[in-house]
């Protein structure tokens, strides 16, 4: 703040002197931008360390079937960490760029309070084959499955944040392991077939989406959904 307040003056004058020439001026003004452009960096430095001083690991809270892996969702892993960045001063904005073929690319800029901004990138495959090299997904469905993946990787890799087993603090409840891509894409389907509401059959089963059904009640719900697409064929068959 000395510097830049001492600079301020160095212009002032020399704005304020008829004998200082334009060219001189501009260089005044060059350097002061310059000047705060640095400090800028370094509060924007100052503060991603802050930040993630106080980020801890994340647990994962979902399975890939056709991986046999683990991971944290995005929307997990955003409500552990958006309070704490916000705290120290950074907003996230997202977008998309121009991809080689079959790919998605992600953008991602980071801008701090005091000025300074980084943008980071990743290009995502788009193209709905599965880890065999199967079709696994639609078009659509694998652009946006490519651009959610995009924002999870780019956000965990810009805060360095670590997703594990279970969270740092060991709160198992917001580690909790919820049904695969594939299973809830069962349930869907075993929904569409019998003709239930998505809405009610999701606060029967106290959740707020498809997704976040646990894992461990996957086989209950099938069953479930199984008896009544059971009980609705001897319904039409004696009609």
């Amino acid at each position: 703040m000395f510097q830049a307040a001492t600079m301020l003056d160095v212009i002032a004058r020399a704005a304020s002197d008829p004998s200082v020439d334009v060219d001189k001026l501009e260089r005044l003004l060059a350097m002061k931008r310059e000047m705060d452009a640095e400090q800028s960096k370094q509060a924007y430095n100052r503060s991603l360390k802050s930040a993630q001083e106080e980020m801890r690991v994340v647990g994962y809270n979902r399975t890939n079937s056709q991986t046999r892996s683990s991971y944290a969702t995005l929307e997990k892993i955003d409500a552990a960490v958006r309070p704490i960045y916000t705290k120290h001063g950074f907003s996230l904005s997202y977008d998309t760029g121009d991809a080689p073929e079959g790919f998605v690319r992600v953008l991602c800029t980071v801008a701090h309070e005091e000025g300074h901004e980084r943008t980071y990138k990743i290009d995502v495959p788009s193209d709905g084959k599965g880890a065999k090299g199967n079709d696994v997904m639609t078009k659509t469905h694998a652009t946006g499955s490519g651009l959610s993946y995009g924002r999870r990787y780019l956000l965990t890799a810009i805060f360095n944040i670590q997703t594990g087993e279970n969270d740092d603090d060991g709160n198992q409840a917001g580690g909790i392991v919820c049904v695969s891509d594939e299973q809830a894409a069962d349930i869907r389907r075993m929904i569409e077939e019998t003709g239930a509401d998505v809405k009610r059959f999701c606060e029967f089963y106290k959740v707020d989406a498809i997704t976040s059904i646990p894992a461990n009640r996957y086989e209950g719900v099938m069953r479930d959904l199984n008896q009544k697409k059971a009980a609705e064929a001897r319904k039409h068959g004696q009609a």
